[in-house]
């Protein structure tokens, strides 16, 4: 059983004529008869039946075009996923990512993403920046999103926004006055720190160079843990504006002088092949994190 015979099997079914079927498939009448004779010869079926130049399709045929039809709708799906590999590469995108990022803009650019190239299958890794940093430079994931750069990146980095940190306290603060808050204003404040070791927490610590009166009670990694902790009246913190708008219920939230950058970078393997499903999603990122920061006060 050949391809050519199945094609022109089909062609006749959809069309009722060997002559339409030829034209369809650019081929004579007498090629198409012929392929129509060998395909009943080799499945030992009888397909049509011939009155008067007309043919009818038996039992037989119309039992063995709906297998026909099932072998094709496979191929049909075999042709969208060679278009969609030209068109995306592998058709699928794991993105590493920080939990302050997977928890704000990243679930809004997916929604972008996803209306985009609603085919395109997307995974999401979770970890921390030297993590994030490993899986791209391994390329186990496709792109990284991180909030500070990693000492020893195996990756290109791209900053792709850049926000001022902002104060968090619980309400009823006595610092929930002022419009502005500053190192000397935290003197005797429990304060909830990124964990040493973090990018961040040395651009925290180097704001109080001169004036650190803090009260070092906790660390952690993460800006939404200090957030919930300041929530809980742990203490305060200076945390992403973006992390603190989701909790913005629950806590006092003022800008910090001096400014401390909170910088997101996407990181991208070295040395990568073009990907056009990574320029994409890329691109829908920056529009979102721009919107996204863009509508912070102040």
């Amino acid at each position: 059983m050949k391809f050519k015979e199945i094609d022109a099997f089909r062609a006749v079914m959809r069309s009722g004529s060997m002559t339409a079927a030829a034209s369809e498939l650019y081929t004579s009448q007498p090629n198409v008869s012929r392929l129509i004779a060998q395909l009943e010869y080799t499945t030992g079926l009888t397909l049509f039946t011939r009155s008067a130049g007309r043919l009818t399709p038996t039992e037989e045929g119309l039992a063995f075009l709906r297998e026909v039809d099932r072998a094709f709708v496979g191929l049909d799906a075999l042709k969208d996923a060679a278009r969609n590999i030209r068109q995306f590469g592998k058709g699928r995108l794991r993105i590493a990512t920080v939990p302050s990022l997977a928890m704000t803009v990243l679930p809004t650019v997916l929604q972008h993403f996803h209306a985009d190239h609603p085919d395109v299958y997307v995974a999401m890794e979770t970890g921390s920046t030297q993590l994030v940093a490993d899986w791209v430079g391994s390329r186990y994931c496709d792109l990284g999103l991180v909030s500070y750069l990693p000492p020893a990146a195996v990756t290109e980095a791209q900053p792709i926004a850049d926000v001022a940190g902002c104060c968090v306290m619980p309400h009823g603060h006595r610092l929930a006055s002022l419009d502005v808050i500053t190192p000397a204003d935290l003197a005797g404040e429990s304060f909830i720190s990124m964990t040493h070791g973090d990018g961040l927490r040395a651009s925290i610590d180097a704001a109080f160079a001169d004036d650190d009166r803090r009260i070092m009670h906790f660390e952690t990694p993460y800006g939404a843990t200090i957030c919930r902790m300041v929530a809980l009246g742990m203490g305060v913190g200076i945390v992403n504006p973006l992390v603190a708008r989701m909790h913005g219920n629950d806590l006092v939230i003022r800008p910090f002088a001096p400014r401390i950058p909170f910088v997101s970078y996407l990181l991208l393997a070295r040395n990568r092949p073009a990907n056009v499903l990574v320029e994409r999603f890329n691109a829908r990122m920056i529009e979102v994190l721009a919107t996204e920061t863009g509508a912070l006060p102040g």
